[in-house]
């Protein structure tokens, strides 16, 4: 069961600096690179709401304008959301439904008459799916892993992670329309983020807010003084060592989450 209050469109990206870097056409297959995604393959993806249909006038050449991006309109809550995380022998068993549990969504397929429907015409439905994972023991693997697509890790309230790309291999923050919390489905109705929420409504600002399938943590975009986290402080897997332990830091510019993985990931079945 939903409730749904439909709004008008916000910026999703209200907090955001005026400017960022677009992150089109850095991405590979071969090495890992600071600023970058690392993914095992590449090529034309999509299917129905494969990638927005039209490009923004808050994209300029080489950079966008997050704030003059609109969101999907709504603020759709899902009481049946169900997330938990349990240690199990040094590993982290992750079981929940998808959904985001007290965080609300969008209104999916995106509506017709809407700003954001101008731009992209994302057809898919929010359905519940199985996850139960049981994520590795972190464990540093001899070289960077690439990205697997679908999933690469889970946000705190149980909404799976995507990598910065969109089906068109572009970036996915730039160019595809999300909801205030920057989230939206695919194909198969899995609900989903390519960023963490920079306004601390939806995801912590700093602190913990997700796990990565290799079982290492990813942490908030901004630090404790409040200033962001930027890529030049980070490897080429969009991470760093704090206090002796490794961790993934999300920030506010490309590639968002993660670069590639560190350690060895789960292996999902594609979605």
């Amino acid at each position: 069961m939903k409730l749904v209050a439909v709004l008008g469109a916000v910026a999703a990206f209200a907090a955001a600096p005026a400017t960022l870097p677009l992150g089109d056409g850095h991405v590979s297959t071969s090495a890992a690179k600071r600023g970058s995604v690392y993914v095992c393959s590449t090529g034309p993806g999509g299917g129905p709401g494969g990638g927005a249909q039209v490009s923004g006038s808050w994209i300029h050449g080489t950079t966008f304008d997050p704030a003059a991006k609109p969101a999907v309109s709504g603020q759709v809550l899902w009481p049946g959301a169900r997330i938990s995380f349990t240690r199990v022998n040094g590993r982290l068993e992750v079981v929940g439904n998808g959904l985001p549990a007290k965080t609300p969504t969008g209104v999916f397929p995106i509506e017709d008459g809407t700003t954001a429907f101008q731009y992209d015409r994302n057809p898919n439905s929010i359905e519940a799916q199985t996850i139960d994972w049981l994520l590795p023991k972190p464990k540093a693997a001899a070289a960077p892993h690439c990205l697997t697509g679908g999933p690469i890790g889970i946000a705190v309230n149980g909404v799976p992670i995507f990598d910065a790309l969109d089906a068109l291999d572009r970036d996915a923050v730039a160019h595809e329309m999300q909801d205030s919390c920057g989230g939206h489905p695919q194909e198969q109705g899995m609900y989903h983020y390519h960023s963490i929420d920079v306004t601390g409504s939806c995801l912590p600002r700093t602190g913990l807010v997700g796990y990565a399938l290799d079982g290492y943590p990813i942490y908030g975009p901004y630090k404790a003084n409040g200033k962001p986290w930027t890529d030049a402080e980070l490897d080429a897997c969009h991470g760093h060592v704090v206090k002796g332990s490794y961790r993934y830091q999300a920030t506010l510019e490309y590639p968002y989450t993660l670069g590639c993985f560190h350690g060895t990931p789960l292996k999902l079945a594609r979605p």
